[in-house]
């Protein structure tokens, strides 16, 4: 019998409070995922985006076993969970290597912006209140208004793998809500990053051979497996175990807005005017969630 947690929904004070907290945990995982994406560009020129995304999946999945130990739980867990956990693995592995083919050909800011599609249709697929749309709409705006001023000449590769991120968004959102309702974040997320580990492993080595194991790659890939997997993932799984996919997927909206200070600090992207006003957007529809976005609100007890 697997362990779980149960979930229930209510308007409480103590559920309440989970609501800054989660904002909270998404907030630090997107500095850490769009810092830690700007530091893999580094590692493209020599071993491409599909041997970095290889190397960071790997060592965090190494990390996350070594954190999580668990071995022993797995004695007891049952197949529809674990298929749960492989299925959430293999997304993850999907997601992350378009989105860093993506990222090899388009700026950061401009593919951060159209994998947001992703959750930002899950926010509107749950609406139920009309400040829940306004709030998506206004993020959607920023986005909109991000991603149309950042120049006309795009790789059309990159968009495309740019939004085939998103859809991968959108499992991500979802499989690791049941996840992490199946699991404690560790276990769940142990599982799920070895299952995107193998996948991945044949993959990486056909594009870059013995490059991997360059010493300088190898730490390189190591810092992007902490600040882009390890970090943000684990404070995702809790943050997911508090609030709605929905609220979540507004949550989400941040994102863009960090990707192109990410852009700015690490990459020496400069932001327009236009730019400036869609991250205002962005971060006004996360606010307005934080305030007004309590109904979705859901906690687990242990």
């Amino acid at each position: 019998m697997s362990w779980r947690a149960p979930v229930r929904t209510s308007g409480s004070r103590g559920v309440a409070d989970n609501v800054p907290s989660a904002i909270g945990l998404v907030a630090a995982a997107a500095l850490s995922i769009q810092f830690g994406a700007a530091l893999a560009t580094h590692l493209f020129d020599r071993v491409g985006p599909a041997g970095a995304v290889m190397l960071r999946v790997t060592i965090a999945a190494i990390l996350m076993v070594i954190l999580a130990r668990p071995g022993r739980r797995l004695r007891h867990v049952g197949r529809r969970d674990l298929g749960v956990a492989v299925a959430f693995g293999l997304v993850l592995a999907g997601m992350n290597l378009c989105f860093y083919e993506a990222i090899d050909r388009i700026p950061l800011g401009v593919a951060v912006t159209l994998e947001f599609s992703g959750p930002l249709a899950v926010a509107l697929a749950g609406s139920r209140r009309w400040t829940d749309g306004v709030w998506a709409a206004l993020a959607g705006a920023g986005v909109a208004l991000l991603a149309t001023g950042a120049g006309r000449h795009l790789d059309p590769v990159g968009l495309v793998m740019a939004l085939l991120a998103g859809a991968g968004w959108v499992g991500y959102i979802l499989l690791s809500k049941q996840t992490g309702v199946r699991f404690d974040a560790r276990t769940g997320l142990a599982i799920a990053m070895l299952s995107g580990a193998v996948v991945l492993l044949p993959v990486g080595l056909a594009a870059a051979g013995a490059d991997l194991f360059q010493p300088s790659v190898l730490l390189i890939a190591a810092a992007v497996a902490v600040l882009s997997s390890v970090v943000p993932y684990s404070f995702e799984l809790v943050a997911l175990r508090r609030v709605t996919p929905r609220a979540f997927g507004v949550m989400l909206s941040l994102d863009p807005a960090i990707a192109a200070a990410a852009g700015l600090l690490v990459l020496g992207q400069h932001l327009t005017g236009r730019e400036l006003t869609a991250l205002a957007l962005v971060v006004a529809a996360n606010l307005g969630n934080a305030v007004t976005g309590r109904s979705g609100v859901v906690a687990t007890t242990a």
